[in-house]
């Protein structure tokens, strides 16, 4: 019975996780009604971003992850004005498909740059666990945890209750519309986009804190989809749930059944969990419905 629990409550955490990554494509689906395929790579320049500060040039672990943070926030806004500033207005696939090109690029980038070899991610937590009941939990998850909670509740108040944050909203409606209205499209974009990377390279920073990577643990990125979208794409309060689901569904994957297929039907168990969901609600748990005239 405790097997099971320290998979569930495991399997909680490492959704939750999956929701402050999901909490950046929700963001820029409102605020620019972009879905962001590249959100994995944008994680892993922060991770790296990160070893290259306190590995390669030997900087303090603080002053590191806040050169980071800071990075990923200049890159959100490299990107939305180099790469989606232009598209402004432009049909919604061009600006899909504009971030499937982001996703080869960054990731071939990031290759070049920094190779193919493991770089190891100074412990940001202390390494010794957290007991939760009869469970002992990774400290950075349980953190991680804690820290999407509270990001949530704040964008969810910010979108709903700012004028900017209902403005951001508005121009994700229509961007010709929200331009003839005299509201800032290019501003509330480069706004999503730079707390987007922000948001990614908190996740890199407790998900890979103590560990080795490479360019391809922006997979990640891949593995939130099924919370953003079973959550719906415009409901920032409501990946909180999704994380949950998600990750105890994996939890209870892994313990019962992985065992007899002998691995792996916890990684795709989750988009089973969405694909089931979203047959009977397309918009997700908690996206908004649209009524169209015909």
């Amino acid at each position: 019975m405790i097997g099971l629990l320290s998979h569930v409550l495991s399997g909680a955490l490492t959704g939750l996780l999956y929701a402050l990554i999901s909490m950046g494509f929700v963001i820029i689906y409102r605020a620019g009604r972009v879905f962001n395929f590249a959100q994995g790579e944008v994680l892993v320049v922060g991770a790296f971003l990160i070893w290259s500060f306190a590995q390669l040039l030997g900087l303090p672990l603080w002053l590191s992850l806040v050169l980071a943070l800071a990075g990923s926030l200049l890159l959100g806004l490299l990107i939305e004005k180099i790469i989606l500033r232009p598209l402004v207005g432009e049909e919604l696939f061009a600006l899909v498909m504009v971030t499937i090109g982001l996703l080869v690029f960054v990731r071939g980038l990031v290759l070049v740059i920094w190779g193919a070899d493991v770089h190891y991610i100074p412990p940001v937590f202390p390494m010794k666990g957290v007991k939760l009941g009869p469970v002992m939990m990774d400290r950075g998850l349980v953190y991680g945890g804690l820290l999407t909670i509270v990001l949530a509740l704040a964008f969810s108040w910010f979108f709903n209750r700012t004028r900017m944050g209902m403005e951001m909203t508005a121009v994700a409606e229509d961007h010709q519309i929200a331009l003839s209205l005299g509201l800032t499209v290019r501003r509330s974009i480069a706004i999503a986009w730079a707390i987007s990377g922000v948001l990614c390279t908190l996740a890199a920073i407790i998900f890979l804190s103590g560990k080795g990577m490479t360019f391809l643990v922006g997979d990640i990125g891949m593995a939130a989809l099924p919370v953003a979208l079973l959550a719906g794409l415009e409901s920032i309060g409501g990946l909180i749930l999704a994380g949950l689901i998600i990750g105890m569904s994996m939890g209870v994957a892994e313990y019962f059944l992985d065992p007899i297929f002998a691995g792996g039907v916890a990684s795709v168990f989750p988009f089973a969990v969405m694909i089931v969901v979203l047959l009977i609600r397309p918009s997700g748990l908690f996206g908004w419905k649209t009524i169209e005239r015909i």
